[in-house]
């Protein structure tokens, strides 16, 4: 029997890079994977599958292009399924080879194979040769999968998850997506873009509730103007499925409405990765969701056996993973180098437009009862936004203290918004002030502008002189 300092189970960007990481540091690590592939959900379903195909979109639809050279760029020849995937294809392909490569190059070994506790030391792998490795420690980053409800007829074909969805092999021209997260919104504009008619059913009355609200409202008026209908309060109670694959869907919703769709997307919540690893049988606590429980070391009730990743729930973001799978280590280790999560990171919601935020939302600083001021800057009125001719709606919102004038909030929605918030992230992490943004050189012409201007319109708003275009106070 092979013994190891570290087994870990799952290759996602949690697994992975806490497995690098304990290599790094000169421990011999054993990496176990059930897939013929690597990079989890990260690599293989989710994160980077979807912002491909975001990316497809817009350049086969020309949705940043309409009107910029004079020429409104159409979908020339028919659009097929392939054009739509291939670079998810080309992607998913390249960084599996490249998580892969990565292990191997820290030496780690690499297993394949359904991997189940024996009990809090000894994993038994299930897969073409049977075999028992022991390790002194354990971490568990299986990821997540779409959770399916009982009532929902799934057949992979034309009744699909945000893991069947990339398997499509036919282009629908009507889609009904249930779910007005973070999946679910990133779906619906990406068909959306793609000219194919979108609904969006929600049961809550705001689509993804942990936005500012004056954002998220600004998105559903981006969607609505691109043809997405959302039937807001609502779900799906019945499918009526034809037999002929031309015939459309049928459902009908709680409000009595019917909606006769081409293919149907589940996207309202996802389940940790735990079935068969044998978590009850070695005592170890589960939560809702089939979530692995971790305390703030990522450490759960036994004491060797670490969690991190979407198989612990919120936030579920490989960015977050990333780092989680790194914390996990050092308490491991005790390599002293990165002891907590940042309590500052920010959000990308890789929607058409892009939405990102990072700090607290105006209805966070109403709660704390912060006397608290806002700053406003719009792409179309910045040189670059012009260049790019970009007259939608997409806007920079800042959040601040009106007394300190101290940055506590950036949101943004637009073209590259989850680029440009990083820079608002570091105003946050750092307590800058407006009047910091004010004295910084950018580029010229590019979209940081909109910082400044932002806070403009911040200083024009506490003196009472409103700023309605960016540079009226220059």
């Amino acid at each position: 029997m092979k013994k190891y300092d570290l087994i870990v189970i799952g290759s996602g960007p949690a697994g992975e890079k806490a497995a690098a990481k304990a290599a790094y540091f000169g421990y011999k690590v054993a990496l176990v994977e059930k897939e013929r592939t690597f990079g989890g959900a990260g690599v293989q379903t989710g994160t980077l599958p979807s912002k491909t195909l975001k990316e497809t979109a817009l350049y086969l639809s020309g949705v940043y292009q309409k009107g910029v050279f004079g020429v409104d760029k159409e979908i020339g020849r028919e659009t097929g399924v392939h054009d739509f995937l291939y670079r998810k294809n080309v992607v998913t392909n390249h960084m599996n080879k490249m998580v892969k490569y990565n292990l191997e190059k820290h030496g780690i070994e690499l297993y394949e194979g359904f991997a189940s506790f024996i009990n809090k030391n000894h994993i038994k792998i299930s897969g073409e040769l049977e075999q028992t490795i022991e390790g002194r420690f354990i971490l568990i980053a299986t990821g997540s999968y779409p959770y399916h409800p009982e009532h929902i007829p799934f057949d992979n074909k034309r009744i699909l998850d945000s893991d069947t969805i990339l398997s499509i092999t036919k282009f629908p021209k009507s889609i009904c997506v249930l779910g007005a997260g973070v999946i679910g919104c990133e779906y619906a504009t990406i068909f959306g873009a793609m000219g194919v008619k979108t609904f969006v059913v929600n049961d809550h009355d705001k689509i993804l509730g942990f936005l500012d609200t004056e954002v998220s409202e600004a998105l559903v008026k981006q969607m609505k103007k691109n043809e997405i209908k959302i039937l807001f309060n609502n779900s799906v109670t019945s499918f009526e499925i034809p037999e002929n694959d031309e015939k459309p869907l049928k459902l009908e919703l709680r409000s009595g409405q019917i909606l006769n769709v081409d293919m149907f997307l589940f996207a309202a919540g996802r389940s940790g990765h735990i079935k068969g690893l044998n978590c009850d049988g070695i005592g170890l606590k589960t939560g809702k969701r089939e979530t692995v429980l971790v305390n703030d070391k990522f450490q759960t009730n036994i004491p060797n056996i670490y969690a991190v990743g979407d198989v612990i729930g919120f936030p579920a973001l490989a960015s977050t993973s990333m780092e989680q799978g790194r914390i996990a280590i050092t308490h491991m280790f005790n390599t002293a180098d990165l002891e907590s999560l940042a309590d500052i990171f920010p959000y990308g919601i890789y929607t058409v437009p892009e939405v990102s935020m990072v700090g607290i939302t105006e209805e966070q600083a109403n709660e704390a009862k912060i006397d608290f001021g806002v700053g406003y800057s719009y792409y179309r009125d910045t040189a670059r936004g012009m260049i790019m001719g970009d007259t939608d709606n997409g806007y920079l919102k800042l959040i601040f203290d009106k007394k300190t004038k101290v940055v506590l909030g950036v949101h943004i929605m637009g073209y590259s918004a989850t680029e440009l918030i990083h820079y608002g992230m570091q105003l946050v992490q750092e307590k800058k002030t407006l009047d910091h943004l004010i004295a910084t050189v950018f580029n010229y012409p590019t979209l940081h502008d909109l910082y400044k201007y932002a806070s403009y319109d911040g200083l024009g708003n506490l003196a009472g002189k409103k700023v309605k275009k960016a540079g009226e106070l220059i």
